[in-house]
């Protein structure tokens, strides 16, 4: 069995290799798409001044990466006093990639935009927040909740999702396809414009990719993450054991 997961190849494979000795399976990993910072141009054309915020919003490490890239590229010193307000722990602990953590102001929610809203409360309202997302984000979620609670806020686009060329790929020859992301499917079919699932299972690892599937009228063999799905090796372990 082989099965083709559409991400790079992680920092910590033992997950994967316990799956191939288990079953006798080969797990491989290729990315369908890359997410790679805007330029300093394509920044420019929102119109955004860096220096006019007081606090900024990160829901991914990408976005964090490629804020500190672009104020090195437009010559903005971070302030002491910025405040950073993060969709979750994980995002959070990352900014220790770029300043001292324990030096700077920084909040976490449970994931959802109403945990931002909620961490800002009163004691935060007089900030003026950049919102940070990509290029495919629909903030529209985030925005009526901070347009609700008074906020002044301004949302700015600073990664974007890259397809890549995988139509070299011999997909024939793979017995499932673990996808992550719509823009994971949009590459697909963009690099094998008649792709037909037949008798190939496809694993799904989120919500708005199970959604997808599910409306371009692809079967999901598993899916998660749920409490029985925690991870995508699970997935792909049970997966394995139904065969």
């Amino acid at each position: 069995m082989k099965i083709l997961v559409s991400q790079k190849t992680p920092s910590n494979l033992n997950a994967y290799k316990a799956l191939e000795e288990k079953y006798g399976a080969t797990v491989e990993f290729v990315p369908f798409f890359l997410i790679e910072p805007l330029s300093a141009k394509e920044f420019r054309a929102q119109r955004i001044n860096l220096p006019d915020y007081t606090a900024i919003v990160f829901s991914s490490r990408h976005a964090i990466d490629a804020y500190f890239k672009m104020c090195e590229e437009m010559r903005f010193k971070v302030p002491e006093t910025m405040k950073y307000f993060c969709t979750t722990e994980l995002v959070a602990l990352y900014l220790q990639k770029h300043v001292v953590y324990r030096k700077r102001k920084i909040f976490f929610g449970d994931g959802t935009p109403q945990s931002i809203v909620s961490l800002i409360g009163p004691k935060h309202k007089g900030e003026k927040f950049l919102i940070t997302t990509s290029a495919e984000s629909n903030s529209g979620p985030i925005s009526a909740l901070f347009e609700k609670a008074g906020l002044d806020f301004t949302v700015s686009v600073l990664v974007k999702s890259v397809m890549q060329d995988i139509s070299s790929l011999d997909l024939a020859g793979y017995d499932a396809l673990v996808l992550y992301n719509p823009y994971d499917l949009k590459s697909l079919l963009a690099s094998f414009p008649g792709f037909r699932q037949g008798s190939m299972g496809i694993i799904s690892y989120g919500r708005s990719i199970s959604k997808a599937l599910g409306e371009a009228g692809y079967s999901i063999a598993v899916q998660g993450p749920s409490e029985e799905v925690p991870s995508a090796a699970k997935a792909i372990d049970i997966f394995l054991s139904s065969r």
